[in-house]
């Protein structure tokens, strides 16, 4: 099994910003690998918020629906959150059709979502 890392956490600012690596992330143990390694993060540091940046991501599947999800629950236990940047059109849709776009918030890009900590 290739244990390429699809993400890459880092700290900004107060943020914590997860990056995506591939273009199409649709293979089940690399988004498992990716969810494990994000709750790790958030175990060891606790981030009071999240942000997923899509930049450059044309498709994904629907586990990575069911990741962000879970992220947000481990998050919501200490009133953190999750936000979501640089998202195409195309995969913002499966939010809205899904209703999930009632419970994130969207930014055109990393940069407005950094901006825009702690703003409701």
């Amino acid at each position: 099994m290739n244990e390429k890392a699809i993400v890459q956490i880092t700290t900004e600012a107060a943020d914590a910003v997860v990056s995506f690596s591939a273009v199409s992330i649709t293979d089940i143990e690399q988004i498992a690998a990716a969810s494990k390694q994000i709750k790790q993060f958030i175990d060891q540091n606790n981030p009071g918020r999240i942000i997923f940046d899509f930049e450059g991501v044309n498709f994904f599947s629907s586990q990575v629906l069911g990741m962000l999800l879970e992220i947000r629950s481990k998050l919501k236990t200490y009133n953190g959150e999750v936000v979501i940047s640089a998202i195409r059109p195309q995969l913002h849709r499966v939010f809205t059709i899904t209703g999930l776009n009632k419970i994130f918030k969207f930014f055109p890009d990393k940069q407005n979502a950094l901006r825009a900590q702690g703003v409701d």
